[in-house]
């Protein structure tokens, strides 16, 4: 590691996202601080991070971590790992952690927490990114990831390319980590938007099917393309400059899928988690509002989902 690339780097969240791409940076020796608590905050304090990938398990036995941000304090880069029901707590826990010239990254799915945490920090500090990982947390400080390479995309909010840019990207790099380089931040956000959330909206309502159980049959094929396009044209409507060929690119990419993927929205939901139904559903129905379009296959399942999220939660109550 080079002088020039050192860079501090607080990691909030040790969840699947947070432990792999922290576990790398921790392992490429960089300064790596981990904002945790309860059972992962004791497990990476008591033996590191382990990571499994498929092809072999490494792990990374010390690793800097604590569950009051004051410990962490300012640092360079602020990688914000946490899913969107966590983001108001997080947000909270910013503050110590952010000097004049920190940048936080954010990786949350949906196209709603840049805006979210820029309310909290100023646009001028976010650096809206682009996760694409299959990670998971099996058991505290134990990451599991499949398929290929975790990567991470990022840029200024007007999508420009600055110096504090090319060090993180620099750093990314220096770990592993896969870092593509989009011309256009918020065309790329929405270009997983307009895949993820139908997939998982549609599995999430249909008790867990996998992506290749939805794509093979006609009807349920129909609904995701559908779910697509309601995304696109929303996108299209409110500025967003999506390819003209991007329900086609997703499509494809939905067909490339091993056939037993689900999303992290239906898993939620079949063992009774939290999940981020607001972000995923619930916005392609908001922002379909602000475009002044309709959004129905989206407006159905949010319907469905959030009434049996109310009930499921009903139920949990003594």
């Amino acid at each position: 590691m080079t002088e020039s690339t050192s860079q501090s780097i607080a990691v909030v969240g040790a969840g699947g996202v947070g432990g792999y791409f922290g576990g790398l940076l921790a392992a490429a020796e960089h300064d790596v601080r981990f904002l945790a608590r309860g059972e992962s905050l004791a497990a990476l304090r008591r033996k590191g991070l382990r990571i499994s990938n498929g092809s072999g398990d490494w792990s990374v036995p010390q690793v800097r971590a604590s569950d009051d941000p004051q410990d962490i304090g300012e640092v360079d880069f602020v990688l914000l790992c946490v899913k969107t029901q966590q983001l108001p707590g997080a947000l909270d826990a910013l503050e110590p952690l952010v000097g004049e010239d920190t940048a936080v990254v954010t990786v949350q799915n949906g196209v709603e927490a840049p805006e979210q945490v820029a309310a909290r920090t100023g646009r001028h500090r976010v650096l809206p990114g682009n996760v694409r990982v299959v990670a998971s947390m099996v058991a505290p400080g134990e990451i599991r990831q499949v398929g290929p390479p975790g990567a991470l995309g990022f840029a200024e909010w007007d999508s420009t390319v600055s110096d504090r840019v090319v060090r993180l990207r620099e750093v990314l790099r220096e770990a592993s980590v896969t870092v593509p380089e989009p011309s256009d931040i918020w065309a790329d956000l929405w270009a997983k938007f307009l895949l993820v959330a139908p997939i998982g909206s549609l599995g999430a309502a249909t008790g867990g099917a996998s992506i290749g159980e939805l794509r093979s049959r006609a009807g349920t094929r129909n609904i995701l393309i559908s779910g697509m396009r309601e995304i696109y044209e929303t996108g299209i409507k409110l500025g967003i400059k999506l390819p003209d060929d991007a329900v086609d690119t997703a499509t494809g990419l939905m067909d490339r899928q091993s056939p037993d993927v689900t999303s992290s929205l239906q898993r939620d939901f079949l063992a009774g988690r939290p999940s981020e139904l607001e972000a995923w559903t619930g916005a392609v129905v908001r922002l379909a509002r602000r475009a002044g379009r309709t959004a129905p296959v989206h407006e159905m399942l949010y319907e469905l989902l959030a009434l049996r999220e109310s009930r499921a939660a009903r139920s949990a109550q003594p």
